[in-house]
Parts: structure tokens; sequence; C-alpha cells
């Protein structure tokens, strides 16, 4: 993922046991593939805490803000991500994090 200002990262946190993760695995792959061609996704990432086995994060990459809340208020984003949604880290007071990205080298 390139650091361009402008573009957009969220981070959704999912949460799983030792018995889950073959299952989050399966569903980020089919939401990565339903996902694929959205207009402005330009990549995504399944991120796992290497001191925390059972904590995972989604890491999307979008080229603006706009594209983001377009895809985020169209008919299919429910639907689209579902398979996650079982696993959304529910400790946290929110599952997801917009970023704006400011600057990079």
């Amino acid at each position: 993922m390139s650091a361009v200002p402008g573009r957009v990262r969220v981070l959704l946190h999912l949460r799983a046991t030792a018995e889950q993760v073959p299952e989050v695995e399966e569903a980020y792959h089919r939401v990565s593939k339903d996902l694929a061609g959205t207009p402005g996704l330009l990549a995504n990432e399944l991120l796992r805490d290497v001191a925390d086995p059972g904590a995972y994060a989604v890491l999307s990459e979008w080229e603006s803000m706009a594209a983001f809340r377009d895809w985020e208020v169209g008919a299919g984003h429910r639907g689209t991500t579902s398979p996650l949604r079982p696993y959304q880290d529910t400790e946290r007071p929110s599952p997801f994090a917009l970023f704006a990205v400011e600057a990079g080298y």
C-alpha cells in the first residue's frame, strides 16, 4: 500500500477463538473476492496480531473518503461484508476505525 495523501485506510478489528481461525480466514477470502473490482477500493489485507493470535484486523485502502462512503452507503455493503460480522471485536468501542493518509514516504 502506498502512502498518498487523500487516501483512506479502514481498520476492522476481529476476534476469533482458536477453533474459529479457519472460519475467519475463509470469510476474509470470500469477502475479498466479492469486493474485487469495487470502485475506489485499492487493496486490503488480513493481519494477525503476533502477540495475540486470536486478534485480527482487516486493513483496506481506498482512493478517497468519498469512494469509501459511496460504497458504505450502497446496497451491497452489508451483504458483502456479512461473513466477517460475527467476528467483529465487540470489546472495542467500535470494531472499525477510519484513517486519512496525511503524509508518507
